[in-house]
């Protein structure tokens, strides 16, 4: 099994930022399409931001210009830098396969709260 941490969360102002990183077991990451997921209370979990192996990246609408999905150095590190933050952003963020197909097992997340 790979193991998926994710961390970096907290609690943090309307316009603020966070950057959170994610971290495999295994130096994989850079044989799959990776993505950033988030899931708020009472909803369903979404896809929030993808980059392929050539770092070709994509986001949600809700994210698109605030948020930037990035590969670390190192094979088994992926970031989510996350700006202007509002309190819609308020959710757990998980790391995981981009495409959503035979995903590894998700990990417990990072909770994220956007709150004044």
């Amino acid at each position: 099994q790979v193991q998926l941490v994710e961390s970096g969360g907290g609690l943090v102002q309307p316009g603020g930022s966070l950057r959170l990183s994610c971290a495999a077991s295994a130096n994989i990451f850079s044989s799959y399409v990776m993505g950033w997921y988030r899931q708020a209370p009472g909803k369903e979990r979404e896809l929030v931001a993808t980059i392929t192996s050539g770092g070709i990246t994509n986001y949600a609408d809700s994210v698109k210009g605030r948020f930037t999905i990035s590969r670390g150095k190192a094979e088994n590190t992926l970031y989510l830098e996350m700006n202007s933050l509002k309190p819609r952003d308020t959710a757990v963020y998980y790391c995981n396969k981009g495409r959503n197909s035979d995903p590894w097992t998700w990990g417990q997340g990072t909770q994220v709260t956007v709150s004044s």
